[in-house]
């Protein structure tokens, strides 16, 4: 399916709504480096070229999470389980927000489709739970270890010196273009295998350590960005795991470092971010590359998804035919057995944050859970009614 947005496009907002007005199978390759309930406040300094970007990473259960859940528990048991196995209410919090978006990164998701998950310790282990569940076990390819070195050490511990990066598919076929990213051999020249033969001109096959330092302080690339990651990681990634012309999406993108990887390997690209300085940096990262670069398309809207064909309007008459059956007669909030003409077509996600007509986002409500959810979302109305 091809996308309903225009490569080289950015939007500044919530990345869920957004995601959920995207396509179905249209995008080639995610990496994301979200946030990771690290119980930090994020800044970047003044006089940095990302002065000015900063974020919480702090999270703690709400109301909305715990119906949140519920909806989760309801459609989608196996993530619902993981999520379970948190052991503070701060985790779960942080896990249903990240559920909610990685559910919607496997649709967008072609079958042919990567995911790479950048991981620290806080909450790697859950991260992989979740990474289970919604893509499935016999998807996952590889931890891939980005080894950075430098820096201090402590006395106490082993010094901290890798992030873990989840690498899944979608199906059993996937884009991996091991040649692209061989190795140098560490053989001194003219030395051969134990066999006799010669080794491969191109260097060896990669293995899941990448060994690259963070960028550093006196770096040309750095922006001052408080979670800033390496060209050349997203470059190995990318080369990795895309060809040219496929379609890369960081729908966490900050500084914009997985979109100027993207766009110097000839990939198609788009990103999300609540700051709009994220929109700022793409600009003048990529002008660096392309002087001539037009610019980011900077959006704040939803999109709306053309691959749903033709389908009736919500409260066509067939829908509520169809939902009074499924639900057998039941309001899909209260709980309370009504006569059709009782009921009435609502949304499950609302429109505003990225909903469709389509009947799988589509419930019947009495009027007076109706009028409670208003153009709400459903997890307002479960919290709302205690359910």
């Amino acid at each position: 399916m091809e996308p309903n947005f225009k490569s080289g496009t950015v939007w500044t907002g919530d990345n869920l709504p957004i995601m959920r007005g995207m396509n179905s199978d249209c995008i080639d390759l995610i990496y994301l480096d979200p946030p990771f309930n690290s119980n930090a406040n994020y800044a970047a300094p003044v006089g940095s070229t990302a002065a000015g970007a900063a974020f919480k990473d702090t999270w703690s259960l709400n109301d909305i999470d715990v119906a949140w859940l519920d909806l989760i528990e309801g459609k989608h048991p196996n993530l619902w389980r993981a999520i379970q196995a948190a052991m503070c209410g701060s985790d779960k919090s942080y896990l249903v927000y990240m559920a909610a978006r990685l559910i919607e990164m496997e649709r967008i998701l072609k079958d042919t489709g990567s995911i790479y998950l950048h991981c620290d310790p806080t909450m790697s282990h859950y991260l992989k739970l979740l990474m289970d569940a919604v893509f499935g076990r016999k998807n996952f390819q590889n931890e891939f270890i980005w080894y950075y070195g430098g820096g201090g050490a402590s006395k106490s511990r082993w010094a901290r010196k890798h992030d873990v990066i989840l690498f899944y598919s979608v199906g059993n076929k996937w884009t991996f273009n091991a040649d692209d990213v061989r190795v140098p051999h560490k053989w001194n020249e003219g030395q051969k295998r134990a066999d006799g033969s010669k080794r491969s001109e191109k260097g060896k096959i990669a293995d899941d350590v990448f060994q690259h330092h963070s960028v550093i302080p006196w770096s040309k690339e750095r922006t001052g960005y408080p979670t800033q990651k390496p060209l050349a990681l997203l470059d190995r990634i990318i080369k990795a795991s895309s060809n040219e012309g496929d379609m890369v999406f960081d729908p966490f993108c900050g500084c914009a470092t997985t979109l100027v990887a993207a766009n110097r390997l000839n990939r198609k690209w788009a990103g999300i971010d609540l700051s709009e300085k994220a929109v700022e940096l793409v600009d003048r990262r990529i002008r660096n590359d392309i002087p001539l670069f037009g610019g980011a398309i900077c959006r704040t809207d939803i999109p709306q998804r053309t691959d749903l064909g033709s389908i009736p309007k919500y409260n066509h008459p067939d829908n509520k035919k169809s939902l009074y059956g499924a639900q057998a007669g039941y309001c899909a909030g209260c709980g309370t057995h009504f006569e059709r003409q009782h009921l009435e077509i609502d949304h499950i996600i609302a429109t505003k944050q990225g909903g469709t007509d389509h009947i799988d986002n589509l419930q019947l409500l009495c009027g007076n859970c109706n009028r409670i959810k208003g153009d709400r979302g459903m997890e307002y109305l479960t919290s709302k009614l205690g359910v």
